[in-house]
């Protein structure tokens, strides 16, 4: 690929999961549940200890999660305050999150906020500080097991945030297998130009390959635009790719009747959402 980008240290990654933050969650949920033709596969009680409520739909084997503060000031409280609904997090999966997370600390390059370790589980949150986007960042992986033998190539392979019933929410990303998660564009902060910085940036620390100003995951591609005065610093847009006429015109045009259509793209969630006809030409919302 011209332009690529290969660092020793770089490993397969994969764009599992992005989280938006609300104020409404309800509201949020009948729009991605309805537009889409999604479904809520899990609502996490254990995100009570920072202070929120969720819930996550699948879009195919990858997650969008959409969170909502129930309490006064919590990091995604005070990041709703500055900018309104739009995204919160990016979360990746990579082939062990430990030993990465041993480099990071090794190098200094970023500063552990949170995490656990759990069976075949490691969860590493990372602080945001230094890394352009304006989203903070989880880096996790699941082990090699008989049952999960490979975690990263397996589309519906299990995912810790989904909750332990595994064979419920699996159901549920089966039922939307016409859907991938293609990619998604973070902006950088007013002033800052450096877009190809910012994804050489996130290789050095997170180990994605990279070709110019785009993180090539094993399943999507995470971009960045330069900072605009006036224009928020995150989460742009999100891309889906639908495979299905019909039900890529359904979803246009439950977005057209729910007035949610802006110009080429659905607005949900602060977000721009565009959809791609995959595997029959280039048509796109």
């Amino acid at each position: 690929m011209p332009g690529r980008r290969q660092s020793p240290n770089n490993t397969p990654t994969r764009l599992r999961q992005i989280a938006l933050v609300v104020k409404d969650l309800e509201q949020a949920r009948r729009e991605l549940t309805h537009v889409i033709g999604t479904e809520v596969i899990f609502e996490d009680p254990a995100v009570a200890q920072f202070g929120l409520k969720n819930f996550l739909v699948p879009i195919g084997g990858d997650i969008i999660e959409v969170v909502s503060p129930v309490q006064n000031n919590t990091t995604a409280g005070r990041l709703l305050e500055k900018r309104g609904d739009g995204g919160y997090m990016i979360i990746m999966q990579t082939e062990d999150a430990k030993k990465r997370r041993e480099h990071i600390e090794a190098n200094q390059l970023s500063k552990v906020i949170w995490g656990y370790e759990n069976d075949d589980v490691a969860c590493v949150q990372y602080h945001p500080k230094g890394l352009q986007g304006g989203m903070m960042v989880e880096l996790d992986s699941h082990a090699s097991t008989k049952n999960n033998p490979t975690p990263l190539k397996d589309r519906f392979s299990p995912w810790h945030a989904c909750g332990p019933d595994y064979a419920k929410y699996s159901e549920g990303m089966k039922r939307t297998s016409h859907l991938n998660l293609e990619g998604c564009v973070l902006r950088l902060a007013p002033g800052d130009l450096g877009h190809e910085a910012a994804a050489r940036r996130w290789e050095e620390v997170f180990g994605v390959g990279r070709s110019r100003d785009l993180l090539a995951f094993t399943n999507a591609r995470l971009g960045f635009v330069r900072g605009q005065d006036g224009e928020r610093e995150g989460l742009v847009s999100v891309t889906v790719g639908v495979n299905g006429t019909r039900e890529f015109h359904a979803i246009l045009d439950r977005a057209d009747k729910a007035g949610l259509c802006g110009d080429g793209w659905i607005n949900m969630c602060g977000v721009k959402f565009y959809f791609t006809l995959t595997g029959h030409g280039q048509a796109k919302l």
